[in-house]
């Protein structure tokens, strides 16, 4: 069985795309089999792993509209286990292409389209934009668990109880099983103070979702503000690919392994 695992903030900037990026190059460079899904309308995990536009004509929207199949729109990556649902500009119109259609359960249309293919890998990674709209919706409907990225900067929380709200909701109404697997702090600095007390704020709320860590130093697993890890996507690459001893990669291995060491 495949696990479907869903990277949700409505909160851009907070390191969403950077971990749906390099966890999924990580489950797969443990030899597991993962396919990222990005309906984010940017594109930013598309272009993280080094696609171009002009490199595919068919992505995520035509799937959710029903023009192609999933498994007609996948890319394999620089990585053999790890392939690619390519995403574009022309999700913003989701919504509106979903009215016009008249689809019916238009919350459900990205779990019947993952259904066609989710045989074939042991984890689905959704990148999903920083909106808790429609899209958003799909993805937390799809999915078996969320992973919340939270930056570890000024008004950090914000925003989270109504996240946490439209999951409890989603959870009471057509997914009974989504759970949230974990918070994770990103963009920390330990010579930061801010960093630190936005750490200590999330284990006084959600000790028990955080990812914990075997490093004597730290307890729990903390994305590092790394600047390998912010230059890796222009690169188009995962940061393991970048530079795999830096500590952005390390941090994303030891995620990987954590959830790898659940399963």
């Amino acid at each position: 069985m495949s696990e479907i695992i869903a990277i949700a903030n409505q909160k851009g900037g907070v390191g969403k795309t950077t971990t749906a990026v390099n966890l999924a190059a990580s489950l797969a460079v443990a030899e597991k089999r993962v396919l990222l899904i990005d309906i984010d309308p940017q594109a930013n995990a598309t272009t993280g792993l080094g696609f171009a536009r002009s490199d595919y004509e068919y992505n995520i929207y035509h799937v959710l509209i029903g023009r192609k199949k999933m498994s007609q729109v996948i890319l394999q990556t620089s990585i053999d286990t790890l392939d690619l649902a390519p995403a574009n500009i022309g999700l913003v119109g989701l919504e509106k292409d979903f009215y016009d259609s008249g689809i019916k359960h238009k919350e459900m249309v990205l779990k019947e389209k993952i259904g066609e293919v989710k045989h074939k890998y042991d984890y689905i990674i959704i990148d999903s934009p920083p909106a808790l709209g429609p899209i958003t919706i799909n993805a937390l409907s799809a999915a078996n668990s969320v992973i919340i990225p939270i930056q570890c900067e000024f008004y950090a929380l914000e925003g989270v109880a109504q996240l946490l709200n439209t999951i409890k909701l989603i959870k009471k109404t057509i997914n009974p099983r989504l759970k949230i697997k974990g918070f994770l702090p990103t963009m920390y600095s330990s010579q930061n103070n801010l960093s630190k007390n936005v750490l200590y704020d999330l284990e006084q709320h959600f000790s028990s979702k955080l990812f914990s860590t075997d490093n004597s130093e730290e307890k729990y697993i903390v994305i590092p503000r790394n600047v390998k890890l912010a230059e890796s996507p222009s690169f188009g690459k995962p940061i393991l690919l970048y530079d795999i001893k830096s500590t952005g990669s390390i941090a994303y291995q030891n995620l990987a392994q954590s959830i790898l060491a659940a399963s």
